[in-house]
């Protein structure tokens, strides 16, 4: 029997030690919530994305498109038809007073929302200067400004409201201050900015040079009476901001991962510089589909009555329950307070009684505490109702035992 000599087996050779350019994230509590919820058998109701297909209607345009040879690379920018159309919604929605962005240098197609705020930030922000976030906000906000090198500042929207503090956002800017980034319907609160909020918002940063990122992805998503208020309508802001949406939420196709991004032609032109290193361009088909699809604007318009829906259904239902409701303004997310469930579940922190509702009750949900710097724990819980219908009676039936 031949016998190695242990001299010589080779070693394994040893993986280089990195030095993190992230060392405090880890796995999101989207993935935890939502692999907790698979193992248990739960109603997802965290993470935020429909159960529903789309209309067949945009599947057959994008099969059209690929069976008509649009499988090769597009312009970097993105493929004309559907720069224009972005172009032309923008016009029609938000009134005399909007930017005319110019389709050509002014139109960006993105791989998602979120690639189009880490590209927005990285073409503008260096070293040492400071970006403002407004907490709670969306997770992939800090870590884009570290990747980027530079300080997150944060400052915290009302509590229990959710309302922009303009005193503190103003104490906040300095001669360091890059930018501010502003998500309006708001993940995860559901609150929505006012025309008002908007105003004050353009006269604070009016003698400044810092820019806007104006996280506006569910745009479509804002109930009667209330309004969407983009950037774009506002020349003031218009004029520096990187104004960003997202197909994915609009039309239920949060897979394909197509967003856009409208900014005046220099911010656009460094956005682009940096945007043909990151991903360059975005699939050719799905391009051309929503091109075609976008000729009827009717899915978009619908879409809040769609929703708002949903949301009564899902209230309504709460409404049963112990949970104590918050303002559902925008977005496809309802917020409910826990401070008046039974002692030992009100007196978990969120994190855990979001473990514990998976487990226990067979409901997931988000704590809002995951979407703060700090950890903020105000006993509030965010649920997604972009379900099917079935989807929401099976969590509430669940979730009355509360």
């Amino acid at each position: 029997m031949n016998q190695t000599n242990p001299a010589t087996v080779p070693a394994v050779p040893a993986t280089p030690a990195l030095q993190s350019r992230l060392p405090d994230v880890g796995t999101t509590i989207f993935s935890v919530m939502s692999a907790l919820a698979a193992e248990v058998g739960a109603v997802n109701l965290g993470q935020g994305f429909p159960d529903f297909d789309c209309d067949p209607r945009l599947v057959d345009a994008v099969t059209a498109a690929m069976r008509a040879g649009h499988n090769q690379y597009p312009p970097m920018p993105g493929v004309p038809a559907l720069r224009q159309a972005v172009a032309a919604k923008i016009a029609a929605l938000h009134g005399e007073t909007a930017r005319a962005y110019d389709w050509n240098s002014e139109i960006t197609i993105t791989a998602g929302a979120t690639q189009a705020i880490l590209t927005a930030i990285l073409a503008t922000v260096h070293p040492g200067d400071e970006v403002i976030v407004l907490d709670p906000c969306y997770d992939s906000y800090v870590p884009n400004i570290v990747l980027a090198g530079g300080v997150p500042v944060r400052v915290p929207l009302t509590p229990g409201s959710f309302r922009p503090d303009f005193d503190r956002i103003a104490a906040a800017i300095t001669p360091r201050t890059r930018a501010i980034i502003i998500n309006s319907p708001h993940n995860p609160s559901a609150t929505v900015w006012s025309h008002a909020d908007m105003l004050r918002l353009q006269e604070l940063l009016a003698p400044s040079d810092v820019l806007l990122i104006s996280d506006e992805v569910y745009e479509h998503m804002v109930y009667a009476p209330l309004a969407h208020f983009s950037a774009a309508r506002y020349p003031g802001l218009a004029a520096r901001a990187f104004v960003i949406s997202s197909f994915g939420k609009t039309y239920h196709v949060t897979g394909w991962k197509v967003g856009t991004v409208a900014a005046p032609a220099a911010l656009t032109a460094e956005f682009r510089k940096v945007h043909q290193f990151n991903v360059f361009t975005v699939n050719t088909p799905v391009q051309h589909g929503l091109a075609s699809y976008m000729a009827d604007p009717a899915p978009y318009l619908d879409l809040p009555a769609f929703y708002a829906a949903k949301r009564d259904l899902f209230r309504q239902g709460l409404a049963g329950t112990r949970f104590r409701l918050l303002p559902s303004e925008g977005s496809y997310f309802q917020c409910v307070s826990i401070a008046d469930l039974a002692v030992h579940e009100r007196d978990l922190p969120e994190g855990e009684f979001c473990q514990w509702l998976t487990r226990e009750v067979g409901v997931a949900a988000i704590p809002l505490s995951a979407f703060y710097g700090n950890g903020f724990d105000q006993k509030v819980i965010r649920f997604c109702f972009a379900k099917k219908d079935d989807t929401l009676r099976a969590a509430l039936a669940r979730l009355a035992r509360l």
